[in-house]
């Protein structure tokens, strides 16, 4: 009985490292050998990617290594949720936000920028009534440390709620997160868009990020009932395991605790395009002096089903989160922000170097800096509208700021970011 145990464990611990092989060449890593991983970690592993790596009908090899499943819609991991289990796809949203009327188009305003997209695009498409899945590996759990906080925001809310700015309720000081932000006031909000050129930051540490996002926001700020829906594009080579920029999306309905997740890493967000992938790198990028490549980010509230829908680019539908995973999302919104966020972990000491945006300040403007322009909100009409009254927050202006403006062909729009540690970031 020994011996067949033996032999049990032998052959499990092959057939896991094949599967370990396998998942580390689809992502384009290396596999460090130096690292011991018992066998019994990585069954619990195989076993999490079993969940969220659902069977696929194509799959696509990106030239940037990422492995694009194109998996049958019915098979998605959103509809492993349990409050899904008899979930109903909404193919389309019953209405769209009507536009502003005063808004200009941006290819008039005299700026050269061209739309960025995505790369995978150019090696594979997934056919219809499939939804393109970038596939995770053993490598990008055991980066996680744990297939708990595999795809989660790793938030530390400090015990002295004082150290919270009261200004941007969800800006917490003192956890290692800093940001350059417009926010909102205090309202009912049923939606919100901006355009944001994408940039390749620098990251400093491995476990650190530069993002560049809009959270549409409702709950209570200091306690755990917080319901927050996002979007943008993230530099995260814990996550990704490269320093791509990316397209993403993140909720929460309980403040970062236990529910929602990164992209597709959890049950929840129902995807219905099979030309987007979340997920997945975005190119090509901006470049100092040079062009500028953005993408326009469009969230909102069907007003008659209540599911919370995701548009990228001109009016591309991505899917949308379902009303019944919220609490206070359920209603409208009481706050928007946009902007960066980076992670500072102080290695050595001193400020990180990760830059936020282009890694260029806010004064250096187009071409140099980061912006987020046509920056509007959807009112309870389901009408787009300009920002009412549009506040900043930087914690630390000699690390990373920022300066909104507005002009006809932008509306409402700012430029932010920074390089981070300098002579006057320590």
């Amino acid at each position: 009985m020994e011996k067949k145990r033996r032999e049990y464990g032998r052959l499990e611990f092959f057939i896991l490292l094949f599967f370990l092989l396998e998942s580390s060449m689809a992502s384009g890593l290396e596999f460090n050998f130096t690292k011991h991983v018992n066998t019994f970690r990585l069954a619990r592993i195989q076993r999490h990617l079993n969940k969220i790596n659902k069977p696929a009908v194509r799959t696509i090899q990106s030239v940037d290594g990422d492995t694009i499943d194109c998996v049958q819609r019915h098979n998605q991991p959103a509809l492993d949720h349990p409050l899904l289990k008899n979930h109903k796809i909404q193919n389309v949203p019953t209405v769209m936000p009507k536009p502003n009327l005063q808004s200009r188009n941006y290819s008039s305003s005299g700026f050269l920028a061209r739309r960025a997209w995505q790369t995978w695009h150019g090696t594979g498409h997934c056919p219809r009534g499939t939804v393109p899945i970038r596939r995770s590996s053993v490598n990008d759990v055991l980066r996680a440390k744990s297939t708990f906080y595999y795809g989660k925001k790793k938030v530390v809310r400090p015990l002295n709620q004082q150290s919270r700015s009261t200004e941007a309720p969800d800006v917490v000081s003192g956890n290692g997160h800093e940001h350059a932000i417009a926010y909102t006031g205090s309202g009912e909000f049923y939606g919100a868009k901006a355009t944001i050129n994408v940039w390749d930051p620098s990251i400093d540490g491995s476990n650190e990020f530069s993002l560049s996002q809009m959270w549409v926001l409702s709950g209570s700020f200091d306690g755990s009932d917080l319901n927050s829906i996002e979007a943008g594009w993230q530099v995260s080579p814990e996550l990704y395991g490269d320093s791509r920029p990316r397209l993403f999306t993140y909720w929460t309905s309980d403040a970062y605790q236990a529910t929602g997740c990164y992209n597709l890493l959890c049950s929840g967000f129902v995807q219905t395009n099979s030309r987007i992938a979340i997920g997945a790198s975005i190119s090509p990028v901006s470049s100092d002096s040079g062009d500028q490549y953005d993408i326009t980010i469009l969230i909102w509230k069907d007003p008659k089903l209540g599911n919370w829908w995701l548009s990228f680019g001109e009016n591309n539908l991505v899917g949308y989160w379902p009303a019944e995973l919220f609490t206070h999302l359920a209603d409208h919104a009481e706050m928007v922000e946009w902007g960066g966020e980076i992670v500072n972990t102080r290695r050595n000491g001193q400020h990180t170097s990760t830059q936020m945006g282009s890694g260029r300040f806010a004064a250096d403007g187009f071409r140099h800096s980061g912006y987020f322009r046509n920056i509007e909100v959807v009112d309870g009409d389901n009408s787009l509208s300009p920002v009412g009254t549009l506040s900043t927050l930087a914690e630390d202006p000699h690390c990373y700021d920022i300066a909104s403006a507005s002009s006809e062909a932008w509306g409402n729009y700012f430029y932010f970011g920074g390089p981070g540690t300098n002579p006057l970031c320590p």
